[in-house]
């Protein structure tokens, strides 16, 4: 299969199985699209008709160019088969139950109260609660012995707002490392935090510890304060913006991300990444909102056109600023043509429910946190392991060629059948296929291929 399309003055093609991209001209466009339809004299034909002036189209020129093709089929670099269907299954079932990865849900309440928040203001559906210094080393705990023979394992703290539960999070960090010690383990700490608490032992503290921090801020002052509001109505911009700026600087070029929501609200909000630029901020994301449709905060067919040329003008962007010495990293542009997530990822997903999985304030198991609070999903508790083994094998077969949608998709391996969350919320199926959020995906990948692209071919890192 293979995707072709135009996009920032390019002829882009992307055989969807080799990964192979290429840059071609028109003539050779032109001949790839009819390549499987046409004889090699009908081709001739038809291209250099559609080009009588151009010495690149002259029948000689197009029959060298269908010979090219033909090579570059046989190179597996064009129209290559897809072989990887039979793997899906069996590469999952390799993992043999290792778990790699938990999001440790270390407050379930909240001191902002965002009108989109999936999480219902931090309570998931359920009471407000703190996890304890005990639960929180049992979930290690589970983990390390959970983990089989893998060496690197990653935690995030998430909530609601985890700082409402930063001395448990110091002190659990500190039994971290002592189980490194103790086991060979490497813990890598992420953090996502709308700000409101943060202070100088926070940030010594996440500049030392935190492999990552995932910092809320939704671009402009006027979009922000809007939905992003304090439990008496207040705007939270004015009091959290300096703070991620210290942060930041603080952080002396460690891992961090401005991660922004769009909504209803913002579908123009290439104008909240400008606002993101224009305070200093270098890593970047804006996630399109997942909520019901009816809310008010969805995003509609008539936001589609909007996104998609946000999307666009966003990659030029990218590319201007490059090349004038100031790039930023974009979440969702970020691909690697040359070597890229291994096959095992391109087809597996996240691992949710399997390899990742989230606990709560009381120790029980979700597949991600997006399924907290929805009970049917409880995978088990930390301290019995899983024992909804029915609803850990449905995720476990969960991925890419379960989905008889994605199977004719040209952007499947790279999404790797999408988010099973936001599958659920939208067709109330972890195997369903979030249509809305495939087009707004389809369109990110078209424009991080051509943004990566042209990096490669104009040498510039």
């Amino acid at each position: 299969m293979i995707h072709q399309y135009r996009l920032g003055g390019k002829n882009i093609v992307l055989d969807t199985c080799s990964g192979s991209v290429h840059l071609v001209d028109d003539v050779a466009y032109d001949v790839i699209s009819l390549y499987e339809s046409h004889s090699k004299e009908d081709i001739v034909r038809e291209v250099a008709a559609r080009y009588p002036a151009r010495p690149e189209a002259s029948p000689k020129e197009v029959a060298a160019c269908v010979d090219e093709v033909t090579e570059l089929k046989k190179a597996g670099r064009l129209f290559a088969p897809d072989t990887f269907a039979p793997m899906a299954g069996e590469l999952k079932a390799r993992t043999g139950g290792v778990v790699k990865a938990l999001c440790l849900h270390v407050a379930h309440t909240c001191n902002l109260n965002c009108a989109y928040c999936f999480a219902s203001q931090g309570r998931y559906h359920g009471e407000r609660a703190v996890m304890s210094l005990e639960t929180g080393k049992q979930a290690l705990d589970f983990l390390v012995a959970h983990s089989g023979t893998r060496r690197n394992l990653e935690v995030d703290f998430f909530g609601g707002e985890p700082l409402m539960n930063f001395p448990m999070i110091r002190d659990l960090v500190a039994y971290a490392r002592s189980l490194e010690k103790d086991t060979g383990k490497h813990f890598r700490f992420t953090l996502t935090t709308n700000g409101l608490n943060i202070d100088d032992e926070v940030i010594d503290f996440c500049n030392r510890e935190c492999h990552n921090v995932v910092l809320s801020l939704d671009g402009r002052k006027e979009i922000h304060d809007a939905l992003r509001v304090d439990y008496q109505g207040r705007g939270s911009w004015d009091r959290i913006v300096p703070k991620f700026q210290k942060l930041v600087a603080a952080r002396g070029g460690k891992g961090y991300y401005m991660r922004g929501t769009f909504t209803h609200a913002n579908p123009d909000f290439l104008k909240d990444i400008q606002v993101m630029l224009d305070l200093g901020f270098t890593e970047l994301s804006m996630e399109p909102v997942v909520c019901a449709p009816g809310d008010p905060a969805a995003l509609t067919e008539e936001d589609k056109p909007i996104v998609f040329r946000q999307y666009e003008e966003l990659a030029q962007l990218m590319i201007a600023r490059r090349r004038e010495g100031r790039p930023f990293t974009f979440y969702h542009y970020m691909i690697d043509l040359t070597g890229g997530p291994c096959i095992y990822k391109r087809i597996s997903g996240c691992g949710s429910g399997t390899e990742y999985m989230a606990v709560t304030p009381w120790g029980d198991l979700y597949p991600c946190h997006q399924f907290v609070g929805e009970e049917g999903f409880r995978l088990g508790d930390i301290r019995h392991g899983v024992d909804n083994l029915a609803v850990q094998q449905e995720f476990a077969s969960c991925n890419v060629y379960a989905r008889e949608e994605c199977r004719s998709c040209w952007a499947r391996l790279y999404c790797s059948g999408g988010c099973a969350a936001n599958a659920w919320h939208s067709t109330g199926s972890v195997k369903g296929v979030y249509a809305y959020g495939c087009d707004l995906f389809r369109k990110r990948m078209e424009c991080a291929i051509m943004v990566e692209a042209v990096r490669q071919t104009e040498g510039n890192a």
